[in-house]
């Protein structure tokens, strides 16, 4: 072996230890300083969008109706016309003297230029990135994403769900158009939870301390559906999953863009089947990221051999994030049901236990499952050596997908 081969195979080894070394370390450090939180059980007005035109033609102009506040949470703002258009809003909005505030997660908004947040600040919205990348654990800051999607205006009316800011999200791509996603509208008191969790990140990210503030939290009244939402991060997803799971009597159905279940989470859908309890999943036809389909395979394929259900998606692309379990529990948030979801980014769900407000939501899962085709074995166990491939690598991988 030449002195350069071996060069170069220690500095390969030390790179690999130090990446190790960087995951444990701020792994472990992350952990020791989070805690669970979950609201009580609030009431409140919920309601569904199900398309991003739809969507944001409401959103837009609940916006341009703010005399306040409007503080807005994404994980990823695009610098494309729709992208531009939303922010041309914000500093309208602020230019009119109403207090604005954007928290955008670092990565996920990394088209975002420099010149662009200067014109923000200029117009005075105030701006931060979330979960920048830094010391002493670079590797891990990198993974830990804010995945959360929040918006809160004049604390009254608040949104969270699977949709973000981009041509994409309202049918202007033509490869994954049209898009499909869940996103809540939600008035009434528990408003109160979604602006609280958006100064909890704003404050770390923001450098101001609104938590206490009145004038934040006007007097809100209930409504009839009654929810509760739960922000995660470093591992508390796992077990709110797993716990949910375990209460499933009769049916499970999940939707979400990429299926890599934690081996515990795993091991509770195939202990659900086991006890008889009827699993239905669906997820997209196309892909939107390398090795998210294929490093899915291997969990359905192990699913479809003990009587799942699965779907795929083909009327577009399939984003929606949701869990409902028989006839009593519906979860729409901002979390996918993966690896990633569960132990790195920053999640907030929503738990809904309104029976009409769930039959509501199976009925929008069936009209996808309309769209949709079976997955069966025989597809998946067809040889097929590049899936193979992809499959094999995406297993090595399997912790960040």
């Amino acid at each position: 072996m030449s002195l350069a081969i071996f060069l170069s195979a220690l500095l390969l080894l030390l790179i690999i230890i130090w990446l190790v070394l960087d995951f444990r370390l701020g792994r472990k450090k992350h952990l020791s300083i989070v805690s669970y939180m979950e609201t009580s059980i609030l009431h409140g007005h919920v309601d569904i969008f199900t398309h991003g035109k739809e969507l944001f033609a409401d959103y837009f102009r609940e916006i341009r109706q703010a005399t306040k506040h409007v503080h807005v949470l994404f994980y990823i703002v695009k610098d494309d016309p729709f992208g531009q258009e939303f922010l041309a809003l914000l500093k309208e909005k602020a230019r009119q003297g109403v207090e604005v505030r954007l928290l955008i997660d670092r990565l996920g908004s990394w088209r975002i230029k420099a010149s662009t947040v200067i014109a923000l600040k200029e117009a005075g919205v105030k701006f931060a990135f979330s979960n920048r990348i830094k010391l002493p654990f670079p590797f891990y800051s990198s993974q830990i994403r804010n995945h959360r999607k929040i918006s809160i205006i004049d604390g009254k009316i608040g949104y969270v769900g699977g949709f973000n800011i981009g041509k994409e999200y309202i049918d202007q791509d033509p490869k994954l158009s049209p898009w499909r996603d869940y996103h809540l509208k939600i008035l009434g008191e528990s408003v109160h939870s979604l602006q609280s969790e958006f100064m909890i990140d704003w404050g770390e990210y923001g450098g101001e301390n609104l938590q206490h503030q009145p004038a934040y939290f006007p007097s809100l009244s209930k409504g009839p559906v009654r929810h509760q939402f739960v922000p995660t991060e470093a591992g508390m997803l796992e077990e709110k999953f797993i716990q949910v799971i375990q209460k499933a009597q009769h049916s499970i159905i999940i939707g979400s863009p990429y299926f890599v279940p934690s081996t515990r989470v795993m091991k509770e859908l195939l202990k659900a089947i086991s006890r008889g309890v009827s699993l239905t999943v669906v997820v997209p036809y196309t892909a939107d990221h390398m090795l998210v389909q294929e490093g899915s395979y291997r969990y359905l394929r192990e699913l479809l051999t003990k009587g799942a259900v699965v779907y795929q998606y083909k009327n577009g692309f399939y984003h929606a994030k949701t869990m409902v379990i028989d006839d009593t529990i519906c979860d729409i948030g901002t979390a996918n049901f993966d690896n990633r979801s569960f132990f790195l980014n920053k999640e907030i769900n929503c738990y809904i236990y309104d029976p009409a407000f769930i039959r509501r939501v199976k009925e929008v899962i069936e009209k996808d499952i309309k769209d949709s085709a079976l997955l069966t074995l025989e597809v998946l166990n067809k040889p097929n050596p590049l899936r193979s491939l992809k499959e094999s690598f995406a297993r090595l991988i399997a912790f960040f997908l």
